[in-house]
């Protein structure tokens, strides 16, 4: 229902405020919040050629595109009218952002559903997902205790959180969304999210993450000096974020935390953690970018060739289900693809508000406010430069890794505003879009609590990353990229 609520009131506020803008005059037309594309410049206003002072007529007509710069200000004669544009697109248009969501969004989703969601069904089919499940039921059984144990939802939600923690984003969607399938099967209320389902959510939105590959990408692309100096911010906000996780949702649910198992398992993923690090950190630069990058690939590698291994030595199981080894792996593609048909306007619908949200201006307004707010009690603007990353976060990923590479751009790479921002996009997940997504699989209209924990724990990462990074990166001035 919160969320429900949510998303009307982002089309409503988002549709009246670009009308209120137009109408006082503050933009000159309202078109590009339904046909405009993202970064495209906006229109500010119309001439008659005729109208123009000599010496711009005279320089807009010898322009060999017939377009002139003045500062800020680009002017273009189209079919004998002058237009004047300034500024850019914050996001694309309604009817782009539809078409974009389908060609951009869901058919690579779907491609990733396909393919997993078939490695998915030879893993039930050759019996290792109740293997699994049986293995980790003395640890889920504390942090899931409505979940019986040897459940094979046990065994998927194992998959996505490795998959998360390694980084293997494009395994980790289809192992948790059949997750959040196999939960549903468990709960009563099909309309209304199950405890086990509200965990799951906000553990994995909490984002633990090992090796920030992406976000090394970008520093690499910005010239930073060190690409993989965030790394270990990084992965202490995630786990704080986890931790944060666990703890709220289990008081809400009066889930026991002490137990002797569950203590053992977090300081054993704690101690890996160590561990990696402490490797990781005495690597220099190509030997982090090596060893990072081989370990992902090598590990959903391993992963693949680890199923249809063990799917060979029990291929007997499949001749006894009156199937084949390929064939369970095409029924499980379909599968994937129904469920991509699903999610689809779920995923379509937040989106689209989104950029409304982005394109009426009070984005950028709520920021602007929250940014006065923090400079009024005296935080440094470096921090206050970094934080349109993580309000953006919850809402579009894109769009805040947009404003991390404009950051890294403006201030430099190597700033402390650039470093923040990165651990921001890395500690934190697309909250609106993963609930959209994942209970909208599974035609879950009440959510609960789950987006006011999952908003709770991204702000617990946005101090987390704050103190984090004032740890690692001492405040001062600026420092530029480097060339």
């Amino acid at each position: 229902m919160a969320l429900s609520r949510f998303w009307v009131a982002l089309f409503l506020c988002s549709i009246a405020y670009l009308l209120i803008q137009l109408f006082s005059g503050r933009f000159y037309s309202i078109e590009f919040a339904v046909s405009g594309k993202k970064d495209d410049p906006l229109l500010q206003r119309e001439y008659y050629i005729d109208k123009l002072p000599p010496e711009l007529q005279s320089s807009l007509q010898s322009a060999p595109d017939h377009k002139v710069t003045v500062g800020k200000e680009q002017y273009a004669i189209d079919n004998g009218v002058v237009k004047v544009y300034a500024g850019k697109q914050a996001a694309d248009g309604v009817v782009p952002q539809c078409k974009n969501t389908l060609f951009d969004t869901l058919l690579p989703l779907i491609a990733y559903l396909a393919f997993f969601s078939g490695l998915m069904q030879l893993l039930i089919d050759s019996g290792a997902a109740e293997r699994v499940a049986k293995l980790l039921s003395p640890i889920f059984v504390h942090v899931f205790p409505e979940v019986p144990r040897g459940h094979p939802s046990i065994s998927y939600m194992t998959l996505n959180f490795a998959a998360n923690f390694l980084g293997l984003d494009s395994a980790a969607t289809p192992f948790g969304l059949k997750a959040m399938k196999s939960l549903q099967e468990l709960n009563e209320q099909k309309d209304r999210a199950s405890n086990p389902q509200i965990m799951f959510m906000c553990l994995h939105a909490a984002g633990l993450t090992l090796l920030p590959t992406s976000i090394i990408g970008y520093r690499a692309a910005a010239h930073a000096r060190n690409p993989a100096d965030v790394m270990l911010p990084c992965i202490i906000t995630s786990f704080i974020g986890t931790v944060a996780a666990l703890v709220i949702v289990g008081i809400r649910q009066r889930i026991n935390l002490f137990k002797a198992g569950l203590v053992i398992a977090i300081g054993g993923i704690a101690a890996v953690i160590a561990v990696l690090l402490v490797y990781i950190t005495r690597l220099d630069l190509i030997g982090k970018s090596y060893f990072t990058g081989n370990l992902s690939s090598a590990v959903l590698l391993g992963l693949i060739f680890a199923i249809f291994g063990y799917s060979l030595l029990r291929e007997k199981q499949f001749a006894a289900k009156d199937t084949t080894i390929f064939k369970s792996f095409v029924e499980g593609a379909y599968n994937g693809l129904e469920v991509g048909r699903i999610i689809f306007p779920y995923i379509l619908g937040m989106l689209v508000a989104i950029s409304l949200f982005r394109n009426s201006g009070l984005f950028e307004m709520f920021s602007a406010a929250l940014a006065r707010t923090f400079r009024a009690v005296h935080v440094s603007d470096q921090i206050v430069n970094a934080l349109p990353i993580a309000i953006l976060r919850p809402f579009n990923s894109a769009g805040s890794r947009g404003f991390l590479l404009d950051a890294m751009s403006t201030y430099g790479a190597d700033s402390f505003a650039g470093r923040l921002g990165c651990v921001f996009q890395c500690a934190a997940e697309t909250t609106f879009y993963v609930l959209a997504m994942y209970f909208g699989s599974v035609q879950i209209k009440n959510t609960r609590y789950a987006l006011s924990t999952m908003l709770l724990v991204d702000l617990i990462c946005v101090f987390a990353a704050v103190f984090v990074s004032l740890a690692f990166f001492p405040l001062a001035a600026s420092v530029p990229a480097a060339h």
